[in-house]
């Protein structure tokens, strides 16, 4: 793998990460009536920061890749709509907006998933738990948005 292309995409995920911090759950955020199954707060930077990793690796893997072209083009896709929805969901407490911008961001990795099979099989499995957790935040979103109706 080589060290400077992890570095820099994992500068690009660390700027992901800045909006986390810039846009932080605040008081509208713990005043939505949330689901049972909302994780606590301190699971978000712990799964963010491995998933930030494991991108970064994989991106790092591919990226000199002959036919990683498909793959580090969706890779650029997905952690600009990463980037996007905390400030979108947070800042701005657009729920719905949110929940377009969390639907294209599926897309994005599931397409990031599809170029990374033929590729290397170790980046398409680390990258693959990206998939999970993205389904379960659009399913949050989705579920604060039709309880929270007013928010």
């Amino acid at each position: 793998m080589d060290w400077t292309l992890f570095a820099l995409f994992l500068a690009a995920c660390g700027a992901a990460a800045a909006t986390g911090s810039m846009f932080p759950p605040d008081e509208w955020y713990r005043r939505l009536d949330k689901p049972a199954w909302t994780p606590p707060d301190w699971l978000f930077p712990i799964a963010w920061t491995l998933l930030y990793l494991a991108l970064a690796v994989a991106a790092a893997r591919v990226a000199r890749l002959p036919d990683a072209h498909y793959a580090l083009a969706f890779w650029a896709v997905q952690i600009a709509l990463n980037t996007l929805w905390t400030p979108v969901f947070f800042g701005l407490r657009r729920m719905g907006a949110g929940l377009v911008v969390i639907g294209l961001l599926w897309l994005a990795v599931a397409g990031l998933l599809w170029a990374l099979w033929p590729l290397d099989a170790l980046s398409f499995w680390i990258v693959a738990p990206y998939l999970v957790w993205v389904s379960y935040a659009a399913a949050l979103n989705a579920s604060l948005r039709a309880r929270n109706p007013d928010a």
